[in-house]
C-alpha cells in the first residue's frame, strides 16, 4: 500500500532540505502530543506550542526511520568478490538513538572490523547499517548484537567485531544524573574470538593514526 509522502524542499544558501514524511502517521502521532501537553499543564493553543505536536512528530518519525530500512539489502547493494583476507575496520562512527525504556536520547560512537572471506562491502555501508538499527527504539546491547548479526549473516566473514561506547541522557538528566557516565559495549563472532585478533582490534580503535 502505498503511503502518502509530503516533500518539503528548502533552499538554503544553495543547499536543498528534503524531508519526506508520512502525514497520515503525522497527525495520529501529533494528536496525542496535544493531549500531552495539556496533561503536563501547559497551554496548547499558546503561540509558542502552536505547532509544536506536529513538531515533534515529524521528529520522531525522523528518529525512528531505521524501522522503514533494511539493514542487509544496504550490505548486499555494495558487495564485491575480492581476495583481501585481514581486518577491515571502520571506527569513530556517528551513534544517534532513542532508549525504549524512557524514549530519551543516547548517542556516542561505534567502532567494526570484519574479517573478509571473499567478499568486501563498500565502506560507506558500514555506517548506514550503524544507523539503520539505531534509528529505531533500541537498547544499547541489543543494537551491538543486531549490527554484528546483520554484518555476519549477509557478508558471511571470518569474524566481526562491534564495539560502541555511549552516553545515555536517561542517566544524566534522570535518575542517577550522572553526567559522566559512557556505556561501552561489545560484540564478536568468528575469528575475534581469539585473544590475539581481539587484541589487535582494540588496539586500532583506541590508536590515533594521524
Amino acid at each position: 500500500m502505498d503511503q502518502k509522502q509530503d516533500i518539503n524542499e528548502e533552499q538554503i544558501d544553495g543547499y536543498v532540505k528534503i524531508d519526506r514524511y508520512d502525514q497520515a502517521r503525522i497527525d495520529r502521532i501529533a494528536s496525542h502530543y496535544e493531549a500531552i501537553l495539556a496533561d503536563l499543564g501547559e497551554d496548547p493553543s499558546r503561540e509558542g506550542l502552536l505547532k509544536t505536536p506536529e513538531r515533534v512528530a515529524k521528529a520522531l518519525q525522523y528518529l525512528t526511520h531505521g524501522y522503514d530500512s533494511k539493514p542487509d539489502e544496504i550490505l548486499r547493494s555494495a558487495m564485491f568478490k575480492e581476495d583481501y583476507s585481514q581486518m577491515v575496520v571502520v571506527k569513530d562512527i556517528e551513534v544517534f538513538s532513542m532508549c525504549e525504556h524512557h524514549m530519551l536520547p543516547f548517542f556516542g560512537k561505534a567502532h567494526i572490523a570484519y574479517i573478509p572471506n571473499g567478499y568486501i562491502v563498500g565502506l560507506s555501508k558500514i555506517p548506514r547499517v550503524v544507523d539503520s538499527f539505531a534509528r529505531r527504539l533500541q537498547v544499547q546491547e541489543r543494537l551491538t548484537n543486531e549490527i554484528r548479526d546483520c554484518i555476519q549473516d549477509t557478508l558471511n566473514p571470518a569474524g566481526v567485531a562491534v564495539v560502541i561506547e555511549c552516553k545515555h541522557l536517561c542517566m544524566s538528566m534522570r535518575g542517577v544524573q550522572k553526567q559522566n557516565s559512557v556505556t561501552t559495549t561489545s560484540a564478536f563472532t568468528g575469528e575475534f574470538a581469539n585473544e590475539t585478533t581481539r587484541g589487535e582490534f582494540l588496539k586500532l580503535i583506541t590508536s590515533n593514526l594521524s
